[in-house]
């Protein structure tokens, strides 16, 4: 519940800053014009925090001798670690604080994350093998890149439909001006 709360607060700041000095014009113009462009980089934005937190916790979950549910769950951590850190590093270097930046990287990129591991998890509990394959065989890097494409494809419409709502990734274009 306090997240959606933080989500307004965080929309409804960017309206503060894009809706000065046009009191005339109507209230209701939300949302930046969602194109299909800037879905697809926020969906890359969220991609490259997911794969290198898969593929570092693959790495460590088979360095550690890990079954494969603690190694996925590793890899799942990590992927949201590294992908609210990018978010996080980008928006600090705007100047704002770590508090409202950690609020931001949430907004933005929870939803998004979260249809992107559960995705590419899921192709790879379904490919024959994929989840016995060691770093060393093709079958993991392949699989794992599928994954990851797939995961990208049905993640970039989500994260249209959220920019167009002013969420999202939305909330973070302020911080890019």
């Amino acid at each position: 519940m306090r997240h959606e709360a933080h989500t307004e607060h965080g929309h409804h700041h960017a309206h503060q800053h894009t809706d000065q000095g046009q009191h005339g014009h109507q209230g209701h113009h939300h949302a930046p014009a969602a194109t299909w462009s800037m879905a697809a980089q926020a969906t890359l934005h969220c991609l490259t925090g997911c794969a290198v937190g898969e593929v570092l916790g693959m790495i460590l979950g088979t360095a550690l001798g890990w079954g494969n549910l603690p190694t996925m769950l590793l890899a799942i951590a990590l992927a949201f670690f590294f992908g609210y850190s990018l978010t996080l590093r980008g928006v600090l270097r705007a100047g704002v604080d770590f508090r409202t930046a950690f609020r931001v990287a949430l907004a933005a990129d929870t939803l998004s994350i979260a249809v992107m591991e559960l995705i590419d998890n899921g192709v790879i509990l379904i490919w024959p093998s994929a989840m016995d394959a060691m770093l060393s065989d093709a079958l993991f890097w392949v699989s794992l890149a599928v994954s990851l494409v797939i995961a990208f494809l049905v993640t970039t419409p989500v994260n249209k439909w959220t920019i167009g709502r002013g969420k999202g990734h939305a909330v973070v274009h302020q911080y890019h001006h």
